[in-house]
């Protein structure tokens, strides 16, 4: 591992006016020390962010639910709002990583985590988001794992979290903190596409931090579930993921979010499979016209073509749970694939 400087900032502001080139901020480090340790990311300066006042969850007057940048996968997971008001959210932490990984990994680290595409995390490979512009091994290498929607030419590498997709089905926004002051971003716009730039993988310029994740006021008597696909069924990364939430007058859909995670190179929320949702009867035809709808766009490669129907199942199967009321953990389970 080479080496870096490090120093511990004691304010938000002080976080902020600390940087200098190549500088990077540690929280839980569940992500950027293996990256560091991989001699995939080389900063020269490593500033710990763990003593600022950062770890509140508060209600908003408004309805919202503020969640402070340094709060632990755990601890959200564990809260009595989240798990009131955002159950998708809880279950979606839940699905992810190890207790002790939970333990240790914040809010906004989890926004921040970079893919697991073992391309980007070997520094022999080509990879155009490590290096841009020397190429993709994932192309036409093992890319079973890889995605099969918002890919480019130059990358296809998948979005890991399991967080950020219930935050995608919820609906957010991210203040970010820089020299130049303070900032809000739709959690919507906030991870980039790769297209030509895939080293180009959020909306954060040099120097600013993310100090809280705000989510949208909670879709009220809604029903939600998060459906996790993988090979087996514990600390296992998605083949294919899904959290929807559904508002039900009667039998009719009154208002619907969806989004997808494990098949994308970003948290994708699928608005026009949504709207489709809209006026319909919850029953497995119209879930299955809005799984159509959500993957329409879906391009394989050689060896990822079986994430798009199983894409399509996790759709259903979330929606249908979702309009049930189902209780989580049932469906948290292994993928065939």
């Amino acid at each position: 591992m080479r080496t870096f400087a490090y120093s511990r900032a004691d304010s938000v502001d002080h976080a902020a006016h600390r940087t200098m080139p190549d500088t990077a901020f540690v929280a839980g480090g569940t992500t950027l020390l293996d990256l560091i340790k991989l001699d995939v990311l080389k900063p020269e300066n490593v500033v710990d962010i763990n003593a600022l006042p950062l770890k509140r969850v508060e209600r908003l007057d408004d309805g919202r639910l503020k969640i402070g940048a340094l709060v632990t996968n755990t601890d959200l997971a564990h809260h009595p709002e989240v798990k009131s008001h955002y159950p998708v959210l809880s279950e979606a932490l839940l699905a992810g990583a190890s207790t002790q990984l939970r333990n240790m990994a914040t809010t906004a680290g989890n926004v921040m985590q970079r893919t697991r595409c073992p391309y980007y995390r070997d520094p022999a490979a080509k990879c155009n988001r490590r290096e841009p512009g020397s190429g993709c091994d994932a192309m036409d290498g093992i890319n079973r794992m890889h995605a099969v929607l918002g890919g480019s030419d130059a990358c296809i590498a998948v979005h890991p979290s399991d967080m950020c997709v219930g935050i995608a089905a919820i609906g957010a926004t991210l203040t970010l903190q820089g020299p130049d002051g303070e900032r809000e971003v739709d959690f919507a716009d906030f991870h980039r596409l790769p297209g030509d730039t895939p080293h180009i993988e959020h909306d954060l310029a040099d120097g600013e931090l993310i100090t809280a994740i705000t989510l949208d006021a909670p879709l009220k008597n809604a029903g939600s579930h998060y459906l996790k696909l993988r090979d087996r069924a514990s600390y296992e990364f998605a083949l294919a993921s899904c959290a929807a939430q559904l508002m039900l007058d009667g039998d009719t859909i009154r208002e619907a979010r969806l989004a997808l995670g494990g098949v994308a190179t970003k948290p994708w929320r699928c608005s026009d499979a949504e709207a489709a949702l809209v006026g319909q009867t919850a029953d497995k035809t119209s879930f299955e016209r809005a799984a159509d709808i959500a993957l329409k766009d879906a391009q394989a490669r050689e060896h990822n073509g079986y994430k798009i129907p199983l894409a399509r199942q996790a759709i259903v199967r979330a929606l249908r749970n979702a309009a049930r009321g189902d209780k989580p953990a049932s469906e948290t389970q292994e993928s065939q694939a």
